[in-house]
């Protein structure tokens, strides 16, 4: 057999769900026995009928009910958290793809439904979770991967910590993750297979699936960290070396722990990154000094960003790659723009090469007050400035491509109303990030 063939046969054995499955039946996740679907549905609607009777018909007249098995509307029983359902003896409702709770008494506490897909209604299996630090741990891992993570990470960096290393993190992040998306929609293959897999998230559950870009991005953050801070702050090598597999091995787990990723995924996101940061970590000071100083940078940020992300949006059918993919590219190309403005406006500069490495101020109460200070300003501007461009950009877009915005959902799934929203909303957040919220601390006095 020759070498060729036997990476072939390494990769297919990677690849088969099942071995997905039996690392979340390790860590203690079993789906549901799919008999007791019938069993859950049959006493669901027995006791709708009985609440249907005690509130004289409310309840049920409220009712939207779904195609079987598939994504339901807005308040129907399928898209209900666990947790919200009903408070005595019923037993949660039914989910996709059949299963439902079991009746009685469980072996082990349930999970389901985590980062339910606003657009398709999707959400994750329930599942039996005997292990429950393991499930808290991979939904934190899962996490750092998320939108939440990354407007609240690059924005902690560029106002408390250091801004040059928190704008070449966004640079090499916006990169990493736009090669990563692009490859899937090239290669296009299936997330795992469910069952036997369990999908305790399905988010992301309508993109393709290879390579992981949360194995890249938990791949290119923690080494670019310690890359761009090692030399320039003082601390021990070894805190670096520590921090990379951890955060690293966290994420890559969590994937294939929600049911999102083979291990293959997970292998080639790692490697991918690696070949990505070995080819363009070199020119990350060249991109940052020249987004910052050249006279015509902002034009040439936000034709190149628009030109990539024109390219890249060949899909075959929706999915939620193309909004990510605009929102990593609005988010880089307000940044850069902002840290453009802010330089030139002399606001903010980065500190001297004399004065290299840095050391870490002692932490008295003024230190930490302007700390939670910046984070609290900052954070809530940027989310007025979040929901004010969404607000604006969607409807604009509908009324300019006469596409009906009585059902958002429907609209921001059109390419015409998708991709002005996400650049533009994105890129005002990030404009806000490293121009507007650093002006207002400068003119407030907590810089």
């Amino acid at each position: 057999m020759s070498l060729r063939q036997r990476l072939a046969r390494l990769a297919s054995r990677l690849q088969e769900p099942q071995k997905v499955a039996r690392f979340q039946q390790l860590c203690g996740v079993e789906a549901l026995p799919s008999g007791s679907a019938a069993a859950s549905a049959d006493r669901r609607e027995d006791d709708e009928e009985a609440e249907a009777r005690l509130t004289g018909g409310s309840r049920r007249r409220g009712r939207q009910p779904g195609p079987p098995g598939g994504p339901q509307p807005p308040g129907s029983d399928l898209n209900q958290c666990p947790a919200k359902l009903g408070g005595g003896g019923g037993a949660p409702n039914g989910v996709r793809n059949g299963l439902a709770a079991e009746l009685g008494p469980a072996p082990s506490r349930r999970a389901g439904a985590l980062r339910r897909n606003s657009l398709t209604g999707e959400e994750g299996q329930l599942a039996q979770v005997s292990n429950w630090p393991l499930y808290y741990l991979f939904t934190f891992g899962t996490e750092l991967g998320n939108e939440l993570f990354y407007v609240t990470f690059f924005p902690f960096w560029i106002w408390n910590l250091d801004p040059l290393v928190g704008r070449r993190l966004v640079v090499i992040w916006v990169l990493v993750m736009y090669l990563g998306q692009c490859t899937k929609d090239i290669i296009r293959w299936p997330r795992p297979a469910s069952p036997p897999v369990v999908k305790l998230e399905v988010f992301y559950n309508s993109e393709y699936s290879m390579p992981s870009t949360h194995a890249m991005s938990g791949t290119a953050i923690p080494i670019s960290m310690v890359l761009l801070t090692y030399g320039r702050w003082q601390y021990p090598l070894i805190y670096g070396l520590i921090l990379i597999p951890c955060w690293c091995s966290l994420v890559c787990l969590s994937r294939i722990y929600m049911g999102m990723h083979s291990i293959l995924d997970i292998i080639a996101g790692f490697l991918y990154t690696i070949l990505i940061l070995a080819v363009f970590y070199p020119f990350v000071d060249l991109i940052d000094n020249f987004n910052q100083t050249h006279k015509y940078a902002p034009l040439i940020i936000i034709g190149l960003h628009l030109a990539l992300g024109i390219f890249s949006f060949t899909l075959d059918t929706w999915s939620t790659s193309r909004g990510d993919t605009a929102e990593i590219l609005g988010s880089g190309a307000g940044i850069a723009c902002g840290s453009h403005v802010i330089y030139n406006m002399g606001v903010v500069f980065d500190p001297s090469l004399d004065i290299l490495p840095l050391t870490r101020p002692p932490i008295t109460v003024t230190l930490f007050g302007k700390a939670i200070l910046r984070i609290l300003i900052g954070m809530a501007f940027v989310l007025i400035v979040r929901v004010v461009m969404k607000k604006i950009t969607i409807p604009l877009a509908c009324k300019i491509f006469s596409i009906p915005c009585d059902d958002v959902r429907k609209a921001r799934q059109h390419m015409e109303v998708e991709l002005p929203y996400r650049y533009i909303t994105y890129g005002m957040v990030g404009f806000s990030i490293t121009c507007l919220v650093p002006y207002i601390f400068f003119f407030i006095g907590i810089s």
